[in-house]
């Protein structure tokens, strides 16, 4: 059971998850079975753990929800299925004492298989209908994982390939912006080459892949931020220098795009260590429940001029990155000046703690992402053109090497 049933997905009168039975019934449909991916080799392994740990437990409370698989992606990029039940200190010293090994096969009907042993020589494939990606950070959101499993034709929740490895790039983010004609502040790459700026220090210096404030700093000059290119191990594959201002503070408000383009609440995160500094890795998920105990204004007290200009921004962006699933957009402000700053294409706890107005419950928030995985597939590839009239005409290949 495939394509053909998946786009049949519905909900029931009761807003549960289900599938149409083998038999083509409509009356209720089989129940789904789900897999939540979390963890990976990224430095938010361990808040990608906590997403994916609070996905799997509502999920297993959902209605129409037939199973729930826990997949864990170690930091060492193995893959091991994990009993359900299995909480938060289960993982701190690494791989937990009840998983499987799988393996993730990249090609049409692979997906995950439990390797063969002893004498069953036989892979068993996971049948599952859906994904739910949890993965923060890295090759889970950067187009790495998605890519993977649209080789597979296993249906995920979230951006597709494109789109997270545009949220991931926060050089390319911010290009697109400048070319949509949206306020954003200065920002360069950055090199131990690179000549200083016309706009004026003190900067803010980020990887230029990579999330969660991690590795990011404030320097004070141009010669400090270029020496730290080379100190500072995050900013390796890529730096983005842009331009700081103490006075401006972070608003963010999540969008998801199914059953339809919809925004939440602004909150605005609170800093715990002074005005002076960036939002942290602290501040935001050093917590017991991750990114939902961060301290914060929700709603945020700010104008109401400046809360429209918000959500129309934030459609705006959403239209430009092709949103898919649920994103946190990150905005600068002084209270009156507005800037788009970031996009985070899989955010901590899936943001589901800003749908307050709207209200959204958790697994309302995961169903209707397993909905749109199935219902509006993130990729189809096709080889329409490629009839071999080309080959039929090549000549030897020998000629061509000349």
């Amino acid at each position: 059971m495939r394509e053909s049933a998946w786009r049949r997905l519905r909900f029931d009168e009761q807003g549960a998850l289900g599938l149409p039975s083998a038999a083509g019934d409509d009356g209720g449909g089989r129940p789904a079975r789900v897999a939540v991916i979390y963890g990976g080799p990224s430095p938010e392994h361990d808040v990608s753990i906590l997403t994916g740990l609070q996905a799997v437990q509502a999920l297993a409370r959902a209605q129409g929800v037939g199973s729930v698989r826990s997949l864990y992606w170690s930091k060492s990029g193995d893959w091991y299925e994990v009993h359900a039940a299995t909480e938060a200190a289960g993982f701190v010293d690494g791989v937990p004492a009840n998983a499987a090994r799988l393996r993730l096969i990249g090609s049409p009907g692979g997906g995950f298989v439990r390797p063969g042993s002893g004498l069953r020589v036989k892979e068993d494939r996971l049948e599952l209908d859906a994904v739910l990606i949890c993965c923060h950070g890295g090759p889970g959101e950067d187009g790495t994982l998605q890519g993977a499993l649209d080789l597979t034709g296993l249906p995920y929740s979230g951006p597709t390939a494109i789109g997270a490895a545009l949220g991931m790039d926060k050089l390319a983010f911010g290009a697109l912006m400048v070319y949509a004609g949206l306020p954003v502040l200065p920002r360069l790459p950055l090199t131990e080459q690179s000549e200083e700026p016309r706009f004026a220090p003190p900067y803010i210096l980020k990887p230029r892949f990579g999330g969660s404030s991690i590795g990011v700093e404030i320097v004070a000059d141009f010669d400090t931020a270029r020496a730290r290119v080379k100190a500072n191990s995050h900013l390796r594959r890529g730096a983005v220098l842009e331009s700081y201002h103490d006075e401006m503070f972070d608003l963010q408000i999540a969008a998801r795009s199914w059953p339809e383009l919809q925004v939440s609440a602004i909150e605005r995160p609170l800093r715990t260590r002074g005005d002076g500094e960036i939002l942290g890795y602290q501040d935001k998920y050093v917590g017991s429940q991750g990114m939902t105990s961060a301290p914060r204004e929700l709603p945020a007290q700010i104008q109401p001029e400046l809360e429209q200009r918000i959500r129309m921004l934030a459609h705006e962006v959403a239209s430009l990155v092709g949103l898919r699933g649920v994103a946190r957009l990150d905005f600068l402000s002084d209270g009156e000046d507005l800037f788009v700053n970031e996009v985070n294409t899989i955010p901590g706890s899936l943001s589901h703690y800003l749908w307050i107005n709207p209200r959204l419950p958790f697994t309302s928030l995961l169903l209707d992402l397993l909905t749109e995985a199935i219902a509006r597939p993130a990729s189809a590839y096709s080889s329409a053109g490629s009839d071999g009239s080309v080959l039929r005409v090549a000549g030897s290949i020998a000629s061509k090497l000349g």
